[in-house]
């Protein structure tokens, strides 16, 4: 067998891995021992034989990356980073899913090192991996793009185990079809397909063809069956190999392999049960498996010195890897010393010197809608920024996330009369299929330093929910941008127009939204976003036109409007009170912000001095420190409004018991933006009426 010699050590190192397995999960009274059981020398064939990766190195450029999509199966990955010497320690495995454990009950990212991204929703890790297949090709085009295919240090391969439930998920047909179309050979999937799962036999609820299918999105697809005409297990390993090594040949097409096995193989009882997948498997089975692999069946958590400095020897052998592939990376950047520093800046996380130079002003615009502005502002940076990239769920007219005169990222063959492909190209075509837009913007940002975006309409964030909450969950920065924002987009009618969907949103720890109110802050969001580097964002922007503003230099003073750069602070005061001792303070967000400066007016001249705050971000606000935000809402004005075409519940916290809200609290309906507005009290009219409350209630 080809470059994989699998010794009596490496199998008891699979065998050892197995039952710290059982042994962890009986200890912790719960989790899941089957999968890591059968998949024990999968994994030990992946890591010890077949991917290139550094112990000693979790952020190496050129690792190769590995994904355990079956995310309960963590303890498949944490033995082999025991074995291997990548950090988790013999003890560990007695602590497994306990408080402050480095095994938590799936592997979650930043928590363990090694591990590339948080698995534990089904489906997220084969379809964000889809994400890190784009961004290494992307990013080999951005560096390396003359390098003939396996010559490149930015050459490398995507591994992921996925098992039943992944493939049962619909997340996974988007970014399946998405891979086969976009041909990412680099994309290897191992499919543990032993048709078990939590109830039992998956042939009551999954029963299709998987190999057709695979084949249909265009995927390469390879068989090994470890089960004889008997049902008994017989693991091949060479089988399995020959079968990766195929894999990694095939550079026009991603790789499914289907693993035909049993759960929890060869304990002689629970093997191919429902049981053996959620719980412990119980001392007797465990005792029994021991007895067949020749453990002592009396003692736990067993690990052979012998076996231990086998495995560990695999730190050698990657520093002979790693140093012959910084003797190429040397020589490419000896080579492209232009993209080095490409490489270099992205690596420090900065942008370039003057970018804010580059930001469009709108100065002579009277009116401009934030979504177009948000297009004009990518256009802007996108010169000066090669790591930009992005496009929309099928809405880019709409979404205005083009970068003009750019190639569509996909296979040359792919070009439309409307779209010129090219594999390193980079506008992004997702289809409609927003779900697997989000998660593969996760792995895109995982993968490394790039800055992908993607757009669709606000109400469909809704689609996206589960990648984006684990991108918050992750804390990266994946950037969304959500256009369409309220019941002003008008006739589509009440399934488009967003009413709950910013609290919704803003309900997500670590999500950052930002409603920009015109042009220029719109602008300034860009910059503030690329700027970030934790945390995903959202730029909510309009479909109708909003008034540009005529702004100062600094902060507000008498008429004088402050400088859209106060937007990274979330919050500020746009416009002060004519007397600097504001009565009333009216809040507003994003196409609102218009109303409130048109109430203020109104109010100033009753008499009222008026104060309003623009607010794009309350995350970015509520960051801010106790002082400035004092400042801006002084406790000693109770009189305050909020205004924004949504549900109000997230200003409920600025406003007091004495506040009110202009805000929009059922589903909208089929009419023109303007009339919308009007039917539902979005209107200056409304928010002096309940300036009038709020201070008669004080």
């Amino acid at each position: 067998m080809p470059n994989v010699i699998w010794t009596d050590l490496d199998q008891r190192a699979a065998d050892t891995a197995r039952l710290l397995a059982a042994d962890a999960v009986e200890n912790a009274g719960g989790g899941h021992p089957g999968t890591p059981m059968s998949l024990a020398p999968v994994a030990t064939l992946l890591y010890q034989h077949i991917m290139r990766h550094d112990p000693a190195d979790q952020d190496w450029l050129g690792r190769d990356r590995f994904i355990l999509s079956n995310g309960h199966a963590g303890l498949t990955q944490y033995t082999q980073l025991f074995l291997g010497g990548f950090g988790v320690e013999f003890d560990d495995f007695k602590h497994l899913r306990q408080w402050g454990s480095p095994l938590a009950g799936h592997p979650e990212y930043r928590h363990l090192a090694h591990v590339e991204m948080t698995t534990g929703p089904l489906g997220q890790g084969l379809a964000t991996a889809v994400g890190f297949a784009y961004a290494q090709r992307y990013e080999r085009g951005l560096f390396d793009p003359e390098a003939e295919e396996g010559a490149s240090p930015f050459d490398h391969y995507t591994y992921v185990i996925a098992g039943d439930g992944d493939l049962q998920e619909g997340i996974t047909s988007e970014a399946s079809s998405l891979a086969g179309h976009q041909q990412l050979g680099r994309l290897i999937v191992i499919y543990d397909a032993n048709q078990i799962s939590i109830e039992d036999d998956t042939n009551i609820a999954f029963t299709e063809d998987v190999a057709e299918r695979y084949e249909a999105y265009g995927w390469q697809v390879l068989e090994v069956n470890w089960l004889g005409e008997d049902g008994k297990v017989t693991e091949d390993i060479d089988d399995l190999a020959e079968a990766i090594e195929t894999a990694q040949g095939e550079l026009a097409r991603p790789t499914l392999i289907i693993l035909k096995n049993h759960i929890a193989f060869p304990a002689p009882h629970a093997q191919n049960t429902g049981a053996a997948h959620g719980s412990a498997l119980g001392s007797d089975e465990i005792r029994a498996i021991k007895e067949l692999l020749d453990f002592d069946p009396e003692a736990t958590f067993q690990v052979e010195d012998e076996v231990l400095a086998h495995t560990r020897q695999l730190g050698e052998r990657m520093r002979e890897v790693r140093a012959a592939w910084e003797a190429d990376f040397a020589a490419w950047a000896e080579r492209e010393p232009e993209r080095k520093e490409l490489l270099d800046r992205l690596e420090a996380g900065e942008l370039p010197e003057g970018i804010e130079d580059a930001l469009p002003d709108f100065a002579g615009t009277a009116k401009v809608s934030t979504r177009k502005a948000s297009g004009k502002t990518i256009n802007a940076l996108a010169p000066l920024l090669p790591e930009l990239w992005g496009g929309s769920a099928d809405l880019a007219g709409s979404n205005n996330t083009t970068i003009d005169g750019a190639k569509s990222f996909a296979p040359v063959e792919h070009s439309t009369s409307t779209w010129t492909a090219e594999p390193y190209g980079r506008v992004l075509h997702f289809g409609i299929r927003e779900h697997a837009m989000a998660a593969i913007l996760n792995g895109i940002v995982l993968h490394g330093k790039t800055r992908a975006f993607g757009g669709t309409f606000l109400m469909f964030s809704d689609y996206m929910r589960p990648a984006v909450r684990l991108a918050a969950l992750m804390n990266i920065p994946a950037i969304y941008v959500w256009t369409h924002d309220s019941i002003a987009l008008g006739g589509d009618g009440p399934t488009h127009q967003p009413v709950e969907s910013l609290t919704a949103l803003r309900a997500i720890p670590n999500l950052t939204i930002i409603r920009p109110s015109d042009g220029a802050e719109t602008a300034q969001a860009w910059l503030a976003t690329l700027q970030q580097h934790e945390g995903p964002i959202g730029l909510v922007l309009s479909r109708q036109d909003l008034p540009v503003l005529e702004r100062g230099e600094g902060d507000a003073s008498g008429d004088t409007l402050a400088a859209a750069s106060n937007l990274a602070k979330g919050g500020y005061i746009l416009a002060e009170a004519r007397s600097g001792a504001p009565e009333v303070i009216l809040i507003a967000t994003g196409s609102e912000v218009s109303l409130a400066l048109d109430a203020r007016a109104v109010l100033e001249d009753e008499g009222t001095p008026t104060r309003v705050v623009a607010m794009p971000s309350q995350e970015w606000f509520l960051a801010q420190p106790e002082e400035y935000r004092s400042a801006v809402l002084p406790a000693s004005v109770t009189a305050r409004v909020s205004v924004e075409a949504g549900l109000a519940l997230t200003w409920a916290p600025f406003l007091g018991t004495r506040g009110r809200s202009v805000s929009v609290e059922t589903f909208g309906a089929s009419a023109d933006g303007g009339e919308m507005l009007r039917r539902y009290g979005i209107t200056t009219e409304a928010v002096i009426e309940a300036a009038h409350d709020s201070l008669a209630a004080n």
